[in-house]
Formats: structure tokens, C-alpha cells, sequence
């Protein structure tokens, strides 16, 4: 097994709208189409840092975790998931796309 580890650091003013759209319209979809793990918003508290700072970014507001059995698995569903007309639709109704100022994917696995 792989864990896919995505980080959104989604526009913090804009997070209620956008937890409104995951719960009713991209979860469903991505828990239908994927192993998903979980799905975690920030909560307003202090993000706690240790050694080199953070850039002004600041911590990712939005993290999600897909479990794999292969990364080949994960590169065919994934380009097939995300390039659906109902996906497309239900981005269509995120609060914005200008919102997302940097998404990151890393992969790992459990010791």
C-alpha cells in the first residue's frame, strides 16, 4: 500500500463556502471513486512550527489522504477520476479556482 498525501493551501476566507461545497457535492464523488483515507480542514488554532519558517503561504488549510495499492494504480485511476463531465461539473461549482494558491501530492508509505 501507498498513501497519497494532498495538501491545498486553500484561501483561508473563503474556507466556509468551500467546506459547504466538499461536504455536499466533491466528497460524495471522491469517497465513490476512491480509497479516501480522510478528508481534514484547519481549525482555528495556531499552526505550531519548528526550525526553518514557513513561507507566507503558511500551512496547507485543507489535507486529504488516498490509500493505493501500486503508484501505477494511482496514475491510471487518478487521470480517469478527475477527467469526468461529473467532476467537472462539481468543480464548476467550487467557490473558486483562483482560491487554490498551491496544491501539493506527496506519496508515502507505512512503516
Amino acid at each position: 500500500m501507498i498513501y497519497e498525501i494532498r495538501n491545498y493551501h486553500y484561501e483561508p476566507s473563503c474556507m466556509e463556502e468551500y467546506k459547504a461545497w466538499a461536504n455536499e457535492m466533491a466528497l460524495p464523488y471522491i469517497r465513490e471513486h476512491l480509497d479516501l483515507v480522510g478528508f481534514w480542514v484547519n481549525i482555528d488554532e495556531p499552526v505550531q512550527v519548528n526550525g526553518k519558517p514557513q513561507d507566507d503561504l503558511g500551512p496547507a488549510t485543507v489535507t486529504w489522504i488516498i490509500r493505493w495499492d501500486h503508484i501505477a494504480t494511482r496514475h491510471e485511476v487518478m487521470s480517469k477520476v478527475f477527467a469526468t463531465d461529473e467532476w467537472r461539473a462539481i468543480m464548476q461549482r467550487n467557490p473558486g479556482q483562483e482560491n487554490y494558491h498551491r496544491t501539493e501530492a506527496k506519496f508515502a508509505e507505512a512503516l
